[in-house]
């Protein structure tokens, strides 16, 4: 069955149940991204919040440079190495517990970020961060393709991954506020704004469990030992459909559920498909660019007009992801239903990030390099999302539950290295470049976004091919 053979159904009726499931899988999705994402944002604004009094991150724990790059790089080599086995271990159990179970554990460990006292616990609760929040966005994506046919897939992803933009832009209007809360009880602001933030997360991934459906299906070797059937009683919500939206539902997405026992073998098959490698390439451009500008872009603004006060950069920072999440909202939906130009978009998303890098690298006055940054915004918005509707498209018909789960995962992790390289090589990572405006490290994310553009051409042509032999 392909899955072409959901065009025989009553597209009203799946539309109608797919507004359904929207409803419900929807926000609690993009709940549990912002909340996990959130950290990420905060990280580098902590970086300068209350600067001027002494209290910032660095300052509070004596950073050196390399002590921030190192504790950022280490964050991602947490995600790269353990994506791939979090992704796996979603495929045997339940989704919905997993996905809550990361909430909880990300929630609880940034919790702990404000007892730091050197850069030694930096370091160390950096990568466990990047560890226990592993899996999560290859996890969401795997989930969604549970639950949504390939077709609907790039606007729901575009939807919940609106939350990283919009919590990288309240990240910077509450560290304006946390930073009030300076010396309350001899907290810094930044210590005020872990804690919150961590108990608030660990209590919404709890509720999750109730919140989020399990798989749309039951599979035939699911277990039925005495504490499943207590578990599922207790913590697992009701299915969103009735009987015969079920049935309708299970018939559009039938082609979906295709292999769902896999082993080692199936692995290296993902792994050796030379489709993998085009997008991999894709996301280190564009991941590298969003992650780099998330983490350091308050010291972007900052380094480009230091009369700024740190309340003032933070409120700064927030517009860029409002940029971001318009280029989402405006460009996803185009890449859904022209799905054979995909590369198209992820190219020409690629380009306007170029762009708006030259304005803020070469413009002149700080406002104007700002403006670049806010049009490096609107294009990093698509591009994420297409990689991954793109991962699903191409390995979930062939290989099943396994090449959703693994490819979404090998995608995210081994694309991260362009996290590293933003983090680490680069801004803070590189001290000389800081008296240049950082204008070496903006380059090099526009040589980054280049060969990303060229993946995404080699990928469409890979898969053409492909389709082809077949």
């Amino acid at each position: 069955m392909t899955p072409s053979m959901g065009k025989d159904l009553p597209k009203a009726a799946l539309d109608r149940i797919y507004r359904k499931l929207d409803l419900r899988i929807i926000p609690a999705l993009w709940c549990l991204y912002f909340l996990t994402s959130f950290g990420s944002s905060a990280y580098g604004l902590t970086l300068t919040m209350n600067s001027k009094a002494g209290h910032s991150l660095g300052q509070h724990l004596h950073l050196t440079p390399h002590d921030t790059s190192t504790a950022s790089a280490l964050y991602y080599v947490g995600y790269i190495i353990f994506d791939v086995p979090m992704n796996l271990i979603m495929t045997k159990v339940s989704p919905q517990t997993w996905l809550s179970r990361i909430v909880i554990t990300v929630g609880s460990v940034y919790a702990c970020y404000h007892v730091l006292e050197n850069n030694k616990g930096l370091i160390a609760i950096r990568f466990i961060s990047g560890m226990v929040g592993a899996g999560t966005w290859p996890g969401m994506s795997y989930y969604v393709s549970l639950w949504y046919p390939n077709d609907r897939s790039t606007r729901r992803i575009g939807y919940y991954f609106t939350a990283a933009q919009i919590s990288a832009a309240v990240a910077g209007l509450v560290s304006a506020g946390f930073q009030k809360m300076d010396g309350v009880r001899g907290y810094t602001g930044w210590q005020w704004m872990y804690l919150v933030y961590g108990v608030v997360t660990a209590a919404v991934g709890i509720s999750l469990l109730w919140w989020l459906p399990d798989r749309p299906f039951k599979t035939d070797k699911q277990d039925e030992s005495k504490f499943k059937k207590i578990y599922h009683k207790f913590l697992t919500p009701p299915h969103p459909l009735n009987a015969e939206e079920k049935e309708l539902h299970r018939k559009d997405l039938e082609h979906r559920y295709k292999l769902l026992a896999w082993g080692w073998k199936d692995i290296v098959m993902v792994i050796t498909d030379l489709r993998i490698w085009p997008l991999i390439i894709m996301y280190f451009g564009v991941v590298g660019t969003g992650f780099g500008l998330a983490v350091f872009g308050s010291t972007i603004i900052a380094t480009n007009n230091p009369n700024l006060t740190s309340i003032q950069v933070s409120l700064l920072y927030a517009p860029i992801w409002l940029f971001d999440l318009a280029g989402i909202l405006l460009i996803t939906p185009f890449a859904d239903k022209f799905k054979r130009f995909r590369a198209l978009f992820f190219s020409f998303a690629c380009c306007i990030i170029i762009a708006g890098m030259f304005v803020t690298t070469f413009a002149k006055g700080s406002w104007n390099k700002y403006g670049g940054l806010l049009i490096a915004g609107f294009g990093l918005g698509p591009t994420v999302p297409i990689c991954m509707s793109w991962s699903a498209e191409i390995f979930g018909p062939r290989y099943g539950d396994v090449g959703t789960a693994v490819s979404a995962a090998l995608v995210s992790g081994l694309g991260n290295l362009g996290s590293v390289t933003a983090t680490y090589a680069l801004y803070s990572g590189w001290p000389a470049d800081k008296a240049r405006l950082y204008r070496n490290s903006n380059m090099m994310l526009v040589v980054m976004l280049g060969t990303s553009i060229i993946a995404s051409g080699v990928c469409h042509l890979l898969r053409n091919k492909v389709r082809q032999v077949k």
